[in-house]
């Protein structure tokens, strides 16, 4: 999965764009998207999806791959926000909040209205914030958020740590898929108990040879005189072109207008 991040980060359209316009633009909208109202919210997640998909020219399929895994999970929370359950003498009291229900025991279990509202907003602002997200992710290589995070006094260990845990966390998911695909090849999960057997022995053998790319790397650092502290040099030169700084800051306004209007209307 890091190759064709990695490689998307670093050959995408909008890849010459100074990365700090790119953090901060990022992060302007996040911040509107946090306090706007859904339907801004479903305007951010369209507007960013643009900049991703046609601006920087992201395949669509991993595009909406990975908004599938954020939606996901808003699915797991689903049944806890629009399924509740009240003691069946207390049914009178929640008719205006039941859309239907079913009695079992002493229980009532009904679809809440209140519930149901609340997860198309939860759903709208997911939505928006991924959006970001992903505009960051597929638009500027990590290293290069880590230097624009270094330079507005972010502290060194905080950032070396960051590069490490993204380094690792795709060694380890390259090693599980190795050995996942070792066990696949000689049947390994041919049945139930089998499967178990070597779910367990991966699992072992993923923590050993983590640890070993781990001294590995240690190895490597020291022999090129690592002095504690990772510089990473880009030779990429950045130009901001006038059209995306004019559309960036006319949409963020738009969006600011858009929720206090909003904001205002509610207030009436």
């Amino acid at each position: 999965m890091h190759l064709w991040i990695d490689n998307l980060s670093h050959n995408n359209h909008l890849r010459r764009l100074p990365p700090d316009y790119k953090l901060l633009f990022a992060l302007v909208v996040l911040m509107i998207a946090l306090i706007a109202p859904s339907g801004v919210q479903i305007a951010i997640a369209l507007w960013m999806s643009v900049w991703t998909l046609v601006y920087a020219r992201i395949p669509s399929h991993i595009y909406f791959s990975l908004f599938s895994v954020a939606i996901g999970f808003w699915l797991t929370s689903l049944p806890a926000l629009v399924i509740s359950v009240v003691a069946i003498t207390e049914r009178n009291l929640i008719q205006t909040d039941t859309y239907f229900g079913i009695t079992l025991g002493s229980s009532y279990f009904y679809l809440s209205h209140l519930g149901l509202t609340q997860a198309i907003l939860i759903l709208a602002r997911t939505l928006a914030t991924v959006s970001c997200l992903y505009f960051v992710l597929f638009t500027t290589p990590f290293t290069e958020t880590l230097q624009v995070l270094r330079r507005i006094g972010c502290p060194v260990i905080l950032t070396e740590l960051m590069l490490l845990m993204y380094r690792f966390i795709f060694i380890l998911l390259s090693t599980a898929s190795e050995l996942w695909v070792a066990q696949q090849s000689r049947n390994g999960y041919r049945t139930k108990k089998r499967w178990f057997y070597s779910l367990s022995l991966l699992i072992s053998q993923l923590f050993q040879k983590t640890m070993e790319y781990y001294r590995k790397f240690v190895l490597s650092t020291a022999a090129r005189g690592f002095n504690g502290e990772f510089r990473v040099w880009s030779s990429q030169k950045y130009y901001l072109p006038k059209r995306y700084l004019f559309e960036g800051i006319l949409g963020c306004f738009m969006l600011i207008i858009l929720s206090i209007n909003d904001l205002a209307f509610r207030i009436r």
